[in-house]
């Protein structure tokens, strides 16, 4: 026992109660996928759900030994990092958007020739976009104001990154904006200078609807969801709302969801309306918990954080993380509406498992390196003792 506290304390370094909720939900979402992917299974695989079981844990397992590994990189090295992903952004945005893979109307993956496996390369640009604003602002956080070195080039990559990412993923720059925009107020830019990216946003967003791929599935999303009458709910909405007032407060339990025969991508967009039908609020609100918690304990980095970037990139990903986990539980209960956005570490995903792993592994490489930095420089405030002859 005291071999196993004492290698978990040399391997596993950070905040703990991340790496809590990070098992977790990984725990959850396993179970979860496992039970959504019947129909899916049903359909390819003959029934043979063990193959998306396997699949997915592999992928959870993948995505923890990412997370693990970039933990042990120092924080510092992501600004650097962040600048030189931004510029490999737009080119993979703009060919996604010519020459991706079509889903849903939708080219967002892009097909590696090698390895021969799609992945969202907004996904790259929205992690990039967030640690390159996180350093801009650490780095000019003496001339905030100035409006030609600090504000333009900061506004310029927020622009250029959430349009090309709106023109086939709407949500997913709303959401980028957003978190773009906390990012800039805790870096303390002048709220005169928040309004101005919120009218930029706005422009780039309306002209994204009407140049994108998605502008009409993003209007009548938005008229469905204001429509008052019951029988112009979407299908998908109407099913996961159901899902959610038969589970009740503890739930039909595990594996004896019956909408997941029934809604579209129950092991994704959809995946807490199938929590909360199996475990009921009870399991619903745990989910919900865990992610307050996780926003809180990345808020805490940034309090005890020894250096601006260090704060600042942690707030960037927490927020980016539980608000894209609001906006999905969100639409599961019809508070927002359809969007398609995974629930961070829950959905079944492929490469956004990764990223989301590179993201938390980032969170706690930043937690390490300020404890450490604490520990330095409390030891260096402790008076030596003279010896005396």
């Amino acid at each position: 026992m005291i071999k196993v506290k004492i290698w978990l304390e040399d391997n596993l370094k950070g905040d703990p109660v991340i790496w809590g909720i990070v098992l977790l939900l990984s725990l959850i979402s396993i179970l979860a996928v496992y039970s959504a992917t019947g129909s899916l299974a049903y359909r390819k695989m003959g029934g043979n759900t063990e193959v998306y079981l396997f699949k997915h844990s592999a992928l959870i397992f993948a995505s923890i030994v990412v997370m693990w590994a970039v933990h042990n990189i120092p924080y510092k090295y992501f600004s650097k990092l962040s600048l030189f992903a931004l510029w490999v952004s737009v080119p993979l945005l703009m060919i996604t958007y010519l020459f991706g893979s079509t889903i849903n109307e939708a080219n967002r993956w892009l097909t590696v020739p090698i390895i021969n496996q799609a992945f969202q390369p907004s996904d790259l640009a929205k992690l990039a976009l967030i640690s390159a604003v996180a350093g801009m602002l650490a780095k000019r956080q003496r001339r905030i104001t100035d409006i030609k070195g600090t504000f333009i080039p900061i506004i310029i990559w927020i622009g250029t990154i959430c349009l090309l990412i709106a023109i086939a993923n709407m949500s997913t720059a709303v959401m980028l904006l957003s978190t773009c925009l906390l990012l800039m107020f805790i870096g303390r830019v002048p709220l005169k200078y928040l309004l101005v990216v919120c009218m930029v946003g706005a422009l780039v967003l309306t002209t994204a609807i009407l140049m994108g791929q998605r502008g009409g599935v993003f209007f009548s999303r938005i008229e469905r969801f204001m429509n008052d009458d019951p029988a112009e709910i979407p299908f998908q909405a109407k099913h996961s709302y159901i899902a959610i007032a038969t589970g009740g407060i503890s739930g039909k339990g595990p594996g004896n969801s019956e909408q997941r025969n029934i809604l579209p991508h129950p092991y994704s967009d959809f995946i807490y309306a199938i929590i909360v039908e199996e475990y009921g609020m009870i399991g619903g609100g745990f989910v919900l918990f865990l992610y307050l918690a996780l926003l809180y304990r990345g808020m805490r980095v940034v309090a005890i954080s020894t250096r601006p970037f260090g704060g600042l990139l942690s707030a960037g990903l927490s927020f980016s993380l539980v608000i894209q986990a609001m906006i999905n539980m969100g639409v599961a209960v019809g508070l927002v509406p359809i969007t398609g956005l995974p629930l961070p570490m829950v959905s079944m995903g492929g490469t956004s498992l990764i990223f989301t792993g590179i993201s938390l592994g980032i969170i706690l490489s930043i937690s390490r390196g300020d404890h450490e930095d604490a520990f330095i420089n409390e030891q260096k405030s402790v008076p030596r003792k003279v010896k005396v002859a």
